[in-house]
């Protein structure tokens, strides 16, 4: 049984979508207010987010020297986070436990979420993420492995037999749920899911600087990481500030002079 599971050490993470921009609107209201102004950022995000921050000053006619990232940077060192809520990207995370996702939606605001359901997806394909800790160590390693194959063929007899107690049920799609959502009670923290993810770029960076710190749980803080090098690929003037620090397990933590923008 132990041959038939898939073991996930590491989350992988997808940008599904990311804003553009209608700059047709931005020039007419431009027009329509008698001033002109150009961002010099091609990153829908950082463009709406500085357009944001300029309208709350109206700042189009004289803007200060050095564009869209030393416009970014101040407004990182002072704090005016709320014009960062309007850059938004959507994620989908996946080769994450059910452990992290219990923590990862105690993020609300900023986030949204939709994550695969047990009650319809069959479990009997094997996936489950082990902590390197116990990866590390051919006793732990081997307890786990033990103890994750025999919950997982205890839901696979659970699901065969429970959709045999619920064969007069007409509506196979609903058959399936029954068995599924009961035999799904044994399953692990550690059974491998998959969840998209809504959120905005202040909302990404309190999750990065609370999950990417070294005190959070190491899967979690995997994430925190990965999520972390995406978004400085997508918008360096938003979160370029992030440094990379080592840390003895092998895993890094994320660090930035500007927290809780």
């Amino acid at each position: 049984m132990t041959n038939d599971i898939k073991l996930i050490r590491e989350p992988a993470v997808y940008v599904m979508g990311r804003q553009t921009v209608n700059d047709a609107e931005i020039d007419r209201f431009l027009t329509d207010h008698g001033v002109s102004w150009q961002t010099d950022t091609e990153v829908a995000g950082e463009h709406l987010v500085e357009t944001a921050g300029r309208i709350c000053y109206m700042s189009f006619a004289k803007p200060r020297p050095g564009g869209n990232h030393a416009y970014l940077g101040h407004i990182l060192e002072v704090g005016h986070g709320s014009v960062l809520e309007h850059a938004v990207w959507n994620f989908l995370f996946t080769g994450v436990s059910r452990s992290l996702t219990h923590e990862l939606i105690r993020h609300r605001a900023g986030f949204g979420y939709s994550q695969l359901s047990q009650r319809y997806v069959d479990e009997s394909i094997a996936e489950y993420v082990e902590p390197d800790c116990i990866a590390d160590d051919p006793e732990l390693h081997q307890l786990w492995l033990d103890t994750v194959a025999q919950t997982h063929q205890a839901y696979v007899k659970l699901t065969e037999r429970l959709l045999k107690l619920f064969e007069s049920e007409p509506d196979r799609t609903l058959r399936r749920k029954l068995a599924r959502q009961a035999a799904r009670s044994v399953l692990p923290n550690a059974t491998e899911t998959k969840i998209f993810v809504t959120a905005n770029a202040r909302a990404l960076r309190h999750f990065i600087e609370l999950r990417g710190n070294r005190h959070a749980e190491t899967e979690i803080r995997k994430l925190a990481i990965a999520v972390l090098r995406v978004v400085q690929a997508e918008a360096p003037n938003l979160f370029g500030d992030y440094q990379l620090v080592s840390l003895p397990d092998g895993t890094f933590e994320a660090t930035t002079p500007h927290r809780k923008v």
